[in-house]
């Protein structure tokens, strides 16, 4: 493997409770329909191994693959070349513990647009923050 640990970069990770059911959750991440409501526009299916897209507007297509479902807990896939993001949904009495991890961060690598990984981190990190909290309004509407 290319990626050398010793110099992994932490996961990008955030955690919050919604105050709307884990079903409602579910479909807000693992639905082409749910993502681009918060994210970006899609072409996903809920099916391990499923390649799909992301529309990244000034990035363009970026190409995905679903590498782990288990409705309604767990939603993984692979985005671009380096990086996994996953959702983590726990049912906590009617609402929703969400769980948004970006891993496969490397202080060696750059992007597919040769930004360093440290740099586009810092970025992104403040933006899965945004988005989570986007995520938060959209499935307790």
């Amino acid at each position: 493997m290319e990626n050398s640990t010793n110099n992994a970069l932490p996961d990008i990770r955030h955690t919050g409770v919604f105050q709307a059911p884990i079903q409602k959750v579910w479909e807000a991440v693992a639905t082409p329909e749910g993502l681009s409501a918060w994210f970006m526009p899609n072409d996903m299916q809920p099916i391990v191994g499923h390649e799909f897209h992301i529309n990244a507007g000034p990035y363009g297509m970026s190409p995905c693959k679903v590498t782990e479902v288990d409705p309604p807990h767990r939603l993984a896939f692979r985005w671009g070349k380096d990086w996994t993001l996953s959702f983590e949904l726990k049912e906590l009495d009617g609402k929703t513990e969400v769980t948004l991890i970006h891993s496969g961060w490397s202080a060696d690598q750059v992007t597919e647009f040769n930004q360093p990984h440290t740099i586009v981190r810092e970025t992104m990190d403040q933006g899965w923050a945004g988005l989570h909290q986007k995520l938060g309004r959209y499935v307790e509407a």
